[in-house]
């Protein structure tokens, strides 16, 4: 599946368009690999969004449209049309005023070479050529819409939209356009996706149809599987059975049809604004529309009697400009945890907040969620097959890897909520962590009242213990899970406004130890008046969170004056950072200055804990809870390899200052961890391993990190490769 939706003319990954707070497309998954693929639905199901969407007429709020493997979301019309898209509108939408020929001519484009000129026009529809002096306007329907598609076909395009083409056409015609598609589809030279409400044709022409309901596509199915299952067409699509149904019942008295339409309905008429005139209204014996009015009514001719009278008040609500972006996704199993996570949605509706499900099952059951798990699925590296194994593990590892990759393209997200048992808080944890710092995030979990480092990370999960089992609906649950949803809807509700986010100085990063207090404080102080100075206690998880803002793009640029952490991860510490260590610094290339804040020490918990080989090293008990260790040379110049060889990778601004009277509160005379030959070491092997370049430099500076002159030289050092940034800017 995913190597024939790579090869696609079509792809359309998570589509979501609004009309204000409306939600018409709601994260549609298409792909028309070549062919015919129809798209069917009722009136009102958003068929004809998806095409204007497509054609750039409607811009997307979210997701991506790929055409023949080029990004065409957000792009304008034309040129989305110049790329090889044709457009077939409903309605038709010849100009009255101009002759066939003239429409022809005006759209052709290539060039005699052309695929698709005015003279193989003419060839393919002959009634066209009989008519080329006629104007749009004396065309017979059918004409009409042979000109739409005509016009279409001289763009000589890849892929042909066609939004009804066979609507309000006499059977005859309807036959011939259906036999034309199908030719068009035969040659292969065009992919088209066909709106059609018209089931016949589509099952004639099309192999594939796709179900829409309610801006989703509700099923992808064979043609002829829907042709022949008439109860599947009736629930979906409102089809009748014909002659299998009952007759219906008599039509009312007409003197009771007029008497109610002559109280909804006026008619202007003449162009007149007197509305209240005896003579502006006349009786309908059928209900309106606008195949029946002329064209100085259309539009504007039939309207309510009367204003609507005004209903009981509305909930309060988000302000629109605050609808998108603010809905909930509630995630989890819901094979096994539907009830309980459809309770947590009815609580979100029930407080304003739009929501959406999305299901990480692996079971393969079929799904009532808005997001299924095969689509989630999907996202995975290998596609759908990698999860759905048959092997509970190794399917739950896989699915919360798809988890996370589909939830890095969704773009209007006000925040998460799950629960669930150790395997789905994993699961939806998973995701949550890749989501940026601030959209609030809440688990609900029989876990929660444990070690939960493995789920956080480094992000800013809210974990809610859910005291009783997450396995139905009783006191103790129902309470845990509306707590829940109510502290999501409250962090939404509340989340800033982005008018009021964009006033805020910028945010720097900034990382600190017990040890490397008094430079980080005078930092502060310097910074301050420009900057919103977070600073991260140097505990592994601390230097995780700040690479977690700077990847969420919420940092301006980063003072990393304590990189302790690489001293605990390459000897074994317990305040280890990963081996990503400065990774979001290498991905996003915002100013960095760094320092060896600390790296004289590795970190344990109370004395007896410290492993034995270790326990004949500099030992010093700092409090009740944690014992540092003095770093030896070799030890030192192997984190400053790794340091190195990680500031050579960031394509940013980079400036690396070395105290070299000492890197911590314990590394001065008199102290015990002073011990210059063991830090030059570690400066020797930075100074050696960085490539030192105009945007990347090493100062070796004769201070302790802990003098105020050093603190000046870190803020000095940010300033010089920031304000070119903010000058740009």
């Amino acid at each position: 599946m995913a190597e024939t939706a790579s090869r696609a003319m079509l792809r359309i990954r998570d589509l979501n368009v609004h009309y204000g707070e409306s939600h018409a497309i709601q994260g549609i998954d298409l792909a028309l690999p070549a062919g015919i693929l129809a798209i069917v639905g009722r009136n009102g199901m958003g068929k004809t969004t998806l095409c204007n969407t497509v054609t750039g007429l409607k811009r997307a709020t979210s997701g991506s449209i790929v055409l023949a493997g080029r990004e065409i979301a957000g792009l304008e019309p034309h040129k989305i049309a110049r790329l090889g898209v044709g457009y077939v509108p409903q309605g038709r939408r010849v100009w009255r005023s101009l002759s066939v020929d003239e429409h022809l001519r005006l759209a052709a484009r290539g060039g005699r070479d052309a695929a698709w000129t005015v003279e193989r026009i003419y060839s393919t529809f002959p009634r066209l050529a009989e008519r080329r002096g006629n104007g749009g306007a004396q065309l017979s329907g059918g004409e009409q819409q042979m000109l739409a598609i005509a016009r279409a076909l001289l763009g000589n395009p890849r892929l042909m939209v066609m939004d009804e083409p066979t609507e309000g056409l006499a059977p005859v015609i309807v036959d011939q356009v259906s036999a034309m598609l199908a030719e068009l589809a035969a040659e292969g030279a065009i992919a088209v996706l066909l709106i059609e409400q018209n089931i016949g044709v589509a099952a004639t022409i099309a192999e594939t149809v796709a179900i829409m309901v309610n801006g989703r596509i509700a099923r992808t199915m064979p043609a002829a599987e829907l042709a022949a299952d008439r109860e599947l067409q009736q629930r979906l699509l409102g089809v009748g059975r014909h002659a299998e149904e009952p007759a219906e019942p008599a039509p009312e008295p007409a003197e009771s049809a007029r008497d109610r339409l002559d109280a909804v309905y006026r008619v202007l008429r003449g162009g007149s604004e007197d509305a209240g005139a005896a003579g502006g209204f006349r009786t309908l014996a059928a209900m309106p529309n606008r195949w029946g009015l002329g064209e100085a009514e259309i539009g504007r001719g039939v309207r309510p009697a009367s204003p609507p009278t005004a209903g009981p008040a509305k909930p309060p609500e988000l302000p629109a400009f605050d609808r998108q972006g603010r809905t909930a996704l509630v995630v989890g199993t819901f094979d096994t945890k539907g009830r309980e996570l459809k309770f947590i949605r009815d609580a979100l509706r029930e407080a304003g907040i739009p929501t959406r499900m999305v299901d990480l099952s692996t079971s393969g059951k079929p799904s009532s969620a808005d997001v299924p798990p095969q689509d989630v699925a999907a996202s995975h590296p290998s596609g759908a097959s990698a999860v759905f194994t048959g092997e509970r593990g190794q399917a739950v590892e896989a699915m919360a890897a798809a988890f996370q990759a589909w939830i890095a393209r969704q773009r209007d997200i006000g925040g998460v909520i799950s629960a669930g048992g150790s395997g789905g808080t994993s699961l939806a944890t998973a995701g949550m962590r890749r989501l940026p710092v601030g959209i609030p995030k809440v688990m609900i979990s029989t876990v929660a009242s444990g070690d939960v480092g493995r789920y956080v990370g480094a992000s800013d999960i809210l974990m809610l213990h859910s005291v009783a089992d997450v396995q139905g609906l009783n006191s103790i649950t129902e309470r845990i899970l509306a707590n829940g949803a109510h502290a999501l809807a409250g962090m939404i509700a509340r989340a800033p406004k982005p008018a009021a986010s964009g006033a805020a100085k910028p945010a720097l990063g900034i990382t600190m130890f017990g040890v490397t207090t008094p430079c980080v404080q005078a930092l502060t102080a310097s910074l301050e008046a420009d900057y919103d100075c977070l600073v991260f206690h140097a505990t592994g998880v601390g230097g995780r969170s700040m690479e977690n803002l700077a990847d969420s793009g919420l940092l301006a640029g980063a003072i990393d004056v304590t990189t302790t952490e690489v001293a605990d991860m390459l000897v074994g510490g317990v305040f280890a950072a990963t081996e990503d260590r400065f990774g979001a610094f290498i991905r996003r290339p915002i100013p960095y200055v760094g320092s060896v804040g600390a790296l004289d020490m590795v970190n344990f918990g109370p004395r007896d804990t410290v492993p034995e080989r270790f326990r004949g090293r500099n030992l010093v008990v700092h409090n009740p809870n944690v014992t540092l260790m003095r770093t030896t040379r070799e030890e030192n110049a192997e984190a400053g390899r790794w340091i190195a060889a990680r500031l050579n990778a960031m394509r940013g601004p980079v400036r690396f200052l070395i105290p070299a009277g000492g890197v911590s509160g314990l590394d001065a005379p008199g102290k015990p961890f002073h011990d210059p030959q063991t830090d030059r070491a570690l400066f020797e092997a930075i100074e050696a391993g960085v490539q030192q370049t105009g945007q990347r430099r090493v100062v070796r500076l004769p201070l302790h990190i802990n003098d105020p002159a050093f603190a000046a030289a870190l803020a000095d050092a940010f300033r010089e490769i920031a304000m070119p940034l903010r000058r740009r800017a």
